[in-house]
């Protein structure tokens, strides 16, 4: 295999994962209902955050070290969703440390594949693997940070509301929880008290805390209060309620997480299955499974199979995800 083969695989590769990254953040930007309506709710209810930039008093995040390397960085449409969403992991990653680690990986995948003389098609199949993996761990880091924020974050609206009901203004119960809370919901009031008592405004306070916090939970505290700043009315009342709106959505999801898993099991056992097996024979037995990529009825099959499974493994997975 020519190593200009071996390059056009992995820059295919490459193109493949960024037009997926792009596609979705096309979606979620203009063509999410859910995105829409709360972008439309926040941007009413402050103007000046949709015109003018977010204060912080934290720095501004590098995409890279290298200011060259960030300078080519920020012409990549769709990068600071990336940048947002290492944000929201909680890890300490850069776009560009990111970026290293994605063509290492690619680069290891064709290393493997070419060490164990794969056929080209099963080479350009396992070069994204490293990719989609690494965007696994991430999302699943992530995941697990947004569900400890939206398991602690009904208690710390209760006591905001109770601190609130005793006699403190917004501000000294916002520190009060973030004192109370646990990690890492307490980091992320903690720096709304701190944005807010150098000057920021609530608003924009807020709105900075849902951007780094991607949890529905903490969007419906935020709209909660921006309302309740322009509108007026009872805030403690209105944390207390968002709080038992917050458990009730909880439950139900619980609940459908406990009717879905047999659906969720059989998923990942179907999913995981043909290419274990596949696996699994080729150690066995080499030239029995070789047939089909040697064989030209062989690779009909296989890609056949392959893009059955793909829309098959697409469909399962739809219906298993239930939105609450």
């Amino acid at each position: 295999m020519s190593a200009a083969y071996i390059t056009f695989l992995s820059l295919t590769a490459m193109c493949i994962g960024a037009l997926a990254w792009g596609l979705r953040d096309i979606w979620q930007q203009w063509f999410d209902p859910r995105y829409k309506a709360l972008a439309q709710r926040l941007a009413s209810s402050d103007p000046a955050i949709a015109h003018s930039p977010s204060l912080s008093l934290r720095p501004r995040r590098r995409l890279s070290q290298w200011p060259w390397a960030e300078n080519i960085l920020q012409t990549i449409p769709g990068i600071s969703q990336l940048d947002i969403f290492l944000l929201q992991s909680g890890l300490k990653l850069s776009v560009g440390q990111t970026a290293v680690g994605v063509m290492a990986l690619v680069l290891t995948s064709l290393l493997v594949g070419l060490s164990l003389n794969w056929p080209a098609w099963l080479v350009w199949l396992f070069s994204p693997l490293g990719v989609v993996l690494l965007w696994t761990l991430l999302n699943h880091h992530r995941t697990q940070r947004m569900d400890h924020i939206g398991n602690a974050l009904p208690d710390a609206l209760d006591l905001i509301a109770r601190s609130m009901q005793a006699g403190h203004a917004f501000i000294s119960a916002l520190q009060i929880a973030a004192k109370d809370s646990p990690a890492p919901l307490s980091t992320e009031l903690r720096n709304v008290f701190d944005e807010i008592n150098f000057g920021v405004s609530s608003s924009q306070a807020l709105q900075s805390l849902s951007n780094r916090v991607a949890s529905e939970d903490i969007r419906y505290f935020v709209v909660a209060v921006i309302i309740q700043s322009e509108t007026g009315g009872n805030l403690a009342e209105v944390l207390q309620n968002t709080a038992q709106l917050i458990r009730k959505r909880q439950k139900i999801a619980g609940l459908v997480r406990v009717l879905s898993a047999e659906g969720r099991i059989s998923a990942v056992i179907l999913s995981v299955m043909p290419f274990a097996l596949a696996a699994l024979m080729s150690l066995l037995s080499p030239g029995f499974i070789s047939k089909l990529w040697t064989d030209p009825t062989g690779l009909k099959m296989v890609y056949t199979s392959l893009c059955l499974m793909v829309v098959g493994i697409f469909w399962m997975w739809r219906l298993i995800k239930i939105r609450v």
